[in-house]
């Protein structure tokens, strides 16, 4: 492709793979599920979130550095924004069912942007580390 042949920008928004970001924030949700359900209580805290958080990392980073993920960055941004969200609103459902008082970050709305800055940098770490594992690959072919 030559310079005249440049192909159009294209918006931040629209460069994450979307699909897998939303089955990448569905895998993440194994988190507070263990915990809803008391795996995380019975096989001991805080090493299960931990342990669970790892593995969550490595499924990421896995699916966006194997996969030919355009940008894995961003996508992994996404997929962090993504598991922020759908656990804000598994906590404002399932709070009030199981405790009969809503917890979490929506009881305390000062809460929700540090959820969303700290599971976002999450995604961005991830998504540095598939960028690298992507680079590796490349320099070997």
């Amino acid at each position: 492709m030559t310079p005249d042949q440049q192909r159009p920008a294209v918006p931040l928004w629209r460069r994450p793979r979307w699909p897998l970001a939303a089955v990448l924030a569905a895998v993440a949700l194994v988190r507070p599920l263990a915990s809803v359900v008391g795996l995380s209580d019975a096989l001991g805290r805080p090493a299960t979130p931990v342990v669970l958080t790892a593995v969550v990392s490595l499924v990421w980073i896995l699916a966006a550095g194997l996969g030919r993920v355009r940008h894995p960055v961003l996508t992994l941004v996404a997929a962090g924004l993504g598991y922020a969200l759908a656990s804000l609103v598994l906590s404002a459902v399932l709070s009030p069912l199981l405790t009969g008082t809503l917890q979490g970050p929506l009881a305390r709305p000062a809460a929700i942007v540090p959820v969303l800055a700290v599971n976002a940098l999450w995604g961005a770490a991830c998504g540095v580390c598939a960028l690298g594992l992507q680079r590796l690959r490349a320099s070997r072919t």
